[in-house]
């Protein structure tokens, strides 16, 4: 009989024991608990941005080569408009080499004014928005006026 109470008595005991902990134990078992979920949810967030990093990368090396066969591309449509261009050309007096100039330059002068046009109308589009952030202001605004209420 005295060693079944001996066993009810260390059974008690070990179902005790957490609530018998103290408080600074706890809260020293609840911070490393927190410190523990925090450096797995960092951890897990490193780990994202890695692979995210790799999947722009990869995305951004393809971008630019394809964008580098666009220009290549670009370059030589350009070449045969101001081939096109200089075959206007004809039935003048002028000599080849004189006719390729001016379909060259012609077709330079066009592309000037597109990219003058299309500047002009971005640059007068981005000077009207406004730079400020508004609402962060006002939450700042706010936050100050609570500061000033409170002290």
């Amino acid at each position: 009989m005295a060693a079944t109470s001996r066993s009810m008595t260390t059974r008690s005991d070990a179902q005790l024991q957490p609530e018998s902990e103290s408080l600074p134990t706890l809260l020293t078992r609840l911070g490393d608990d927190v410190m523990r979920l925090v450096d797995s949810q960092l951890t897990l967030l490193k780990v994202e941005i890695r692979e995210e990093a790799k999947t722009f990368l990869s995305g951004g090396v393809t971008i630019a080569v394809g964008g580098m066969v666009a220009l290549i591309g670009f370059a030589l449509a350009n070449v045969a408009i101001a081939f096109g261009v200089s075959t206007l050309f004809a039935q003048s007096n002028l000599s080849q080499p004189a006719q390729f100039a001016l379909g060259f330059l012609i077709t330079g002068v066009f592309y000037l004014v597109i990219g003058a046009i299309v500047v002009m109308a971005v640059k007068s589009r981005l000077a009207k928005v406004d730079l400020v952030p508004d609402r962060t202001v006002a939450e700042l605004r706010k936050d100050k006026q609570w500061l000033k209420n409170e002290l």
